[in-house]
């Protein structure tokens, strides 16, 4: 197989266009794999406008995938033909002091690096279009039929998992879920305030939801996300901008004295702010998820934190990507951790920009791509 369909974006913000690609063979602890179903992540929209970051094309994105092993490079002993897998912008290489430490997932050799448009075997790229090299993109770029991924960022997945629903836990889903089953770890029956309604927040609802928290506080300046988030746990709706107070204040005020955990999956400082500062003393906990502005710095009372309130962040839900993440599916086909409501559109490879589209109207949560036409 020399050639495959991609859609490549050439320029920041201007619409994907499906090309014939050539894959290159997988090298050394590197795997190629036929992507069956895709979704948009907002990470994918944040790097193709480029805005806020150097722009690298052009680039195959996508990230938030399920696929089929292919082909393999030497060194690959953990993986045959034909596995499932779910790929992911972060890895478990299972050797350095990160994945030997039972309390991190920030793998040295692995772990997130949104610049890096090449392969770390040689440096080069695996995709070209008439010799052109193509960059990838967190080392998965899943936009495309066939694509070449580093061993260690494979996920090997019960194969009787549905692919285009489990394709979901490989990034937004699962970080919401563990920011609240691992990091959080909300007692049954206490109370929870989740800070923005998006497929990530609405993750971390449904972690609380699951380990039995009994009030699920939404936080968000869209009214419009209320209702939907109802299913997913949430039981009663703050709108910061109904109140003329910090919404800390009415949300300790609502819980007499504060919450009992709060996960905050906006990434605005000021949302940070509270909520950490939104939790209860004594006991409270806050986690951050939303990646910040470069600039944004954290500013709060010390004695919030010696009235023993604590605050965490988070990476990718605290889960060891080839660890953990088969236990996440079995959640699910166990029917504990539900994923069809995150799912709200479906469109075929080659309508990708209307994924696009939805999402940035904000008509979206989780939109599947298929790549079988």
């Amino acid at each position: 197989m020399s050639t495959t369909a991609a859609a490549v974006a050439w320029e920041a913000g201007k619409p994907l266009v499906i090309e014939e690609v050539e894959v290159d063979p997988p090298q050394a602890m590197e795997v190629r794999i036929k992507i069956k179903y895709t979704s948009l992540c907002h990470t994918d929209l944040y790097f193709w406008e480029a805005k806020g970051q150097v722009p690298l094309f052009p680039r195959i994105f996508g990230h938030e995938a399920a696929g089929i092993v292919e082909s393999m490079g030497e060194g690959v002993t953990d993986l045959q033909v034909g596995d499932h897998v779910l790929p992911v912008f972060t890895g478990e290489c299972k050797e350095c002091a990160h994945c030997k430490s039972e309390e991190s997932n920030m793998c040295e050799l692995l772990r997130i690096n949104t610049y890096r448009g090449v392969m770390l075997n040689d440096g080069k790229s695996r995709f070209s279009i008439n010799g052109t090299p193509i960059n990838h993109f967190l080392g998965t770029s899943t936009f495309s039929e066939y694509t070449v991924v580093h061993s260690g960022c494979l996920t090997k997945i019960d194969p009787s998992a549905p692919l285009d629903k489990v394709c979901i836990l490989s990034c937004g889903i699962s970080t919401g879920l563990g920011a609240a089953l691992n990091v959080a770890k909300p007692k049954k029956g206490s109370s929870v305030a989740i800070f923005g309604l998006g497929a990530v927040g609405l993750a971390a609802a449904e972690g609380a939801r699951i380990a039995g928290a009994s009030r699920i506080m939404g936080v968000d300046l869209n009214p419009k996300r209320f209702e939907e988030a109802k299913k997913f746990g949430v039981t009663e709706f703050v709108n910061p901008k109904d109140h003329n107070k910090p919404v800390q204040e009415v949300i300790a005020e609502m819980t007499n004295g504060g919450v009992d955990r709060s996960i905050e999956c906006t990434g605005h400082i000021d949302a940070m702010i509270s909520a950490f500062e939104c939790v209860h003393d004594g006991w409270g906990v806050a986690v951050l998820v939303g990646v910040p502005n470069q600039d944004a710095v954290f500013k709060t009372n010390p004695m919030n934190v010696l009235n023993e309130r604590t605050l965490k962040g988070t990476f990718f839900g605290n889960y060891k990507p080839r660890t953990d993440l088969p236990s996440v599916v079995h959640m699910y086909m166990r029917k504990e951790l539900e994923l069809d409501k995150f799912i709200t559109h479906r469109v075929t490879f080659s309508e990708i920009n209307k994924a696009f589209d939805y999402m940035i109207k904000g008509e979206s949560l989780r939109c599947i791509i298929s790549m079988e036409e």
